[in-house]
């Protein structure tokens, strides 16, 4: 069974033309892409998807793809295992901290995410990152489910 996103309009799965928007740097063949939207009335981003503006309070959101790539604007570790709700099993066994961070995508918005692929050596604010998908759980039906994640941009991504 094929894996599916954790939440409908969260971010491409996959990437489609139509889920991009011609005020974004976003590339569908690149890999996936957050979906936000922007305020017409006074530009400002949001993600997720909102009816109405953050800033102006205007409902002349329109859906867009986000950039995939941004900056670790800050971060944090989870020294311990997640509490009820969570349910999701991409943790280690034996637990190991798991990462949290805010990303700045340029011009856009900051996002709140998981950071895969660093340890608490590598992370440094201000660092190049970029979406990721990646397994968090199986469904009742034994099918993947799948979220984003942050994760460092790799020396000489293109995306970065």
């Amino acid at each position: 069974m094929p894996g599916r996103p954790i939440a409908e309009d969260l971010f491409t799965w996959p990437a489609t033309a139509a889920d991009t928007d011609a005020d974004t740097d976003a590339d569908t063949d690149a890999g996936p892409s957050l979906i936000g939207c922007r305020c017409q009335d006074c530009g400002t981003y949001a993600f997720p998807l909102r009816t109405g503006c953050p800033k102006c309070g205007a409902t002349s959101m329109q859906r867009c793809a986000l950039s995939p790539t941004g900056t670790l604007w800050t971060w944090t570790s989870q020294g311990f295992l997640p509490k009820a709700p969570f349910n999701g099993t991409f943790m280690e066994d034996p637990f190991k901290p798991w990462y949290v961070g805010l990303i700045e995508l340029p011009g856009q918005v900051r996002v709140e995410s998981i950071l895969l692929g660093c340890t608490q050596d590598t992370l440094r604010i201000g660092m190049p990152m970029r979406l990721v998908t990646f397994p968090f759980r199986t469904d009742e039906d034994g099918g993947e489910v799948v979220t984003f994640a942050f994760a460092p941009a790799e020396t000489g991504d293109t995306n970065a």
